[in-house]
């Protein structure tokens, strides 16, 4: 039997694939179930709008919304549901993905959205911070966070110790 998704990503476009994956491979990593969509705001408002507001009963406990340029589509979403969003920036545009962080990160009041760094460390970050908050109801997965962080600092050392041998 399929493991229901816990992570709903939905992305604006297929070009956004792959800064998203970045997102989808953390959760993987983790073994935390989840699914890949593409709906605009702009372009398909319906479909999103229904997406976002279905989320919560399908048992997803977070989205993580990457869109470029105008990029409404992390607002959209937090709009019709209670659950937390965490918007990715896309790169690219005329303003290589600043217009979309200005989008992504100035929400009004009442309607909040975690915003990430424009692109792929923001899509991995993303990932990282879905991580963190399901981590808080799961002991093995706070454990699997903290072992997660300890292989980061041990990379560090490694990386350092082959710098101090050239």
């Amino acid at each position: 039997m399929k493991t229901r998704p816990k992570v709903l990503l939905v992305m604006g476009s297929d070009s956004d694939l792959p800064v998203m994956q970045e997102a989808a491979d953390v959760l993987s990593r983790f073994g935390i179930a989840h699914e890949m969509r593409i709906s605009s705001a702009h372009r398909s408002p319906v479909r999103t709008l229904a997406l976002a507001s279905e989320a919560a009963g399908r048992g997803i406990r977070i989205i993580i919304a990457g869109a470029g340029m105008a990029a409404h589509l992390a607002g959209v979403v937090a709009a019709k549901t209670i659950l937390p969003v965490i918007g990715i920036p896309m790169p690219g545009g005329s303003l290589n993905g600043v217009d979309a962080l200005y989008s992504t990160v100035q929400m009004p009041a009442g309607i909040p959205v975690t915003t990430m760094a424009i692109g792929k460390a923001g899509a991995k970050n993303a990932g990282l911070f879905a991580v963190q908050i399901l981590a808080l109801s799961d002991a093995e997965l706070a454990k699997a966070l903290t072992e997660y962080r300890v292989e980061m600092d041990n990379e560090v050392e490694q990386k350092d110790r082959e710098l101090q041998k050239r």
